[in-house]
């Protein structure tokens, strides 16, 4: 298992990615790497080397998100992507009332990484303007490696 956040207020436009900062519980198998200063995860689909086994990724991402200041009200959303193709089951979707109005996402999902593969994984933001973005918090678990 391997575990990222991000406390602080950040705004995210139109098809960027949350950028991960504090990583509470790293993995320490190498399966799950992060590029600093990104939202960019890793993972790959062996078990060591050679590549000999694909992987199912348990993927748990939460936050709280609501619309910056100057922007219209209206629904905002944010979605797991693979390799920059958006998940359509992971899309949270919520419509505050207001500006600075902030809701909790959240979405669990597997995500098969192929066999000799490594894919990238981001969250990003699906709507059509900026978000604020604030104690975003993702969890990788491979159940095969308990």
């Amino acid at each position: 298992m391997a575990e990222w956040s991000a406390n602080v207020v950040q705004t995210i436009n139109p098809g960027e990615a949350i950028v991960f900062t504090d990583n509470p519980v790293p993995c320490n198998l190498g399966l799950v790497r992060h590029r600093d200063g990104t939202g960019n995860f890793l993972l790959s689909g062996s078990r060591g080397c050679p590549c000999s086994a694909s992987a199912n990724y348990f993927v748990d991402f939460g936050a709280n998100i609501a619309i910056p200041t100057g922007e219209t009200v209206g629904e905002i959303s944010l979605a797991i992507t693979v390799d920059g193709a958006s998940i359509p089951a992971s899309e949270m979707i919520v419509t505050p009332a207001a500006v600075e109005e902030y809701s909790n996402v959240s979405r669990a999902i597997n995500v098969p990484i192929w066999r000799g593969c490594c894919q990238t994984v981001t969250v990003q933001n699906t709507s059509d303007i900026p978000i604020s973005v604030q104690n975003a918090n993702i969890v990788f678990d491979r159940p095969d490696l308990r």
